[in-house]
């Protein structure tokens, strides 16, 4: 029979994943139980977190961990019944609760990590096709995401965006210069070189293999632009990111700058950078925020493009440190 689950596509994600999950815990727990391990795969996330942070207080758990209050809860019950952690009274809040581990709980996790954790990668690998980094990673996006807005809320987004990878349309053209002439006049100065991209996008972007996409609300139209644009040496800049001033501070910017990354990474981008100026404080915060780092080498190569140039930014979405 087909695969409804595949059928469907993203709409089906939610159920697709809950689906592999179930398997791969299946899996696990008769893993751990032929390794002699007397836990539940989902309570090695707490032990592993008491591990690295220390003691933990319960909404410190539920943080760290990401499980809701009631799950927490209950496996903080069965591993105190386990005697693999304790539970004293924080000293800083006398109405909670610290959790922490024993010597039981540490042999434990010594005990997983020799046993059945280099397995587990190998078969992890295997089951990826050597590409389970990639796969790490899309979930850390996905859930970065997903963090910052629910999926309630994007469904319900009043933005919507327009890719153009062939033809762009007059209307679109106008708007691509009309928008980026008006950001970049209220700071800066039209340079050369914006003008060139700004007035022949489709020579300039379009016919040498970038994209361009837009957002749009049914009320206002065209409200925002960014562009992908490659270079001669196969580098792809991210370049020509404005939006309305009427629509700032409704996180236009966010959604679409998010969406040029989405679509970078379809096409397997590389090497993708963008250039602006120290003055463009906001703007610089939200690039950090979705995984640009500020690098000497993209400065050094491309950042004599503009006059205005004085900051050269990376995409590398997972350069950010995971520990606490």
């Amino acid at each position: 029979m087909p695969d409804i689950l595949q059928n469907l596509g993203h709409v089906a994600l939610g159920s697709r994943l809950k689906r592999l999950a179930e398997r791969l815990l299946a899996d696990a727990t008769i893993i751990l139980e032929q390794a002699g391990i007397p836990v539940q795969p989902s309570h090695l996330a707490l032990l592993a977190a008491l591990e690295r942070y220390g003691p933990l207080s319960i909404k410190e758990a539920v943080a760290t961990v990401g499980f809701s209050q009631p799950a927490m809860t209950r496996t903080v019950a069965a591993l105190r019944g386990a005697r693999l952690i304790n539970t004293d009274q924080d000293p800083g809040d006398a109405r909670a609760k610290q959790i922490a581990l024993t010597d039981a709980g540490r042999a434990i996790l010594v005990k997983t990590r020799e046993r059945v954790w280099p397995k587990v990668g190998s078969a992890v690998s295997d089951l990826a096709g050597g590409r389970e980094h990639e796969l790490l990673a899309l979930l850390t996006l996905f859930e970065t995401h997903l963090a910052e807005r629910s999926m309630l809320q994007r469904v319900t987004n009043p933005f919507s965006v327009i890719q153009v990878a062939d033809t762009i349309t007059p209307e679109l053209a106008k708007a691509f210069y009309d928008i980026n002439a008006a950001w970049i006049s209220a700071m800066f100065k039209l340079e050369e070189h914006d003008i060139d991209v700004l007035s022949n996008p489709q020579v300039e972007i379009l016919d040498r293999g970038g994209e361009i996409l837009f957002i749009a609300t049914e009320k206002h139209g065209v409200v925002g632009t960014c562009a992908l644009m490659p270079t001669e040496d196969g580098a792809v800049e991210l370049t020509k990111m404005g939006v309305l001033d009427s629509l700032r501070g409704q996180k236009a910017g966010e959604h679409l700058l998010a969406a040029t990354l989405a679509r970078a990474g379809e096409r397997g981008i590389e090497t993708l950078f963008l250039l602006t100026n120290h003055t463009c404080e906001a703007a610089i915060h939200l690039y950090e925020k979705l995984g640009f780092v500020h690098d000497q080498e993209i400065m050094d190569r491309y950042g004599c493009s503009y006059e205005r140039c004085d900051v050269a930014m990376r995409y590398r979405p997972h350069s950010s440190n995971p520990n606490r």
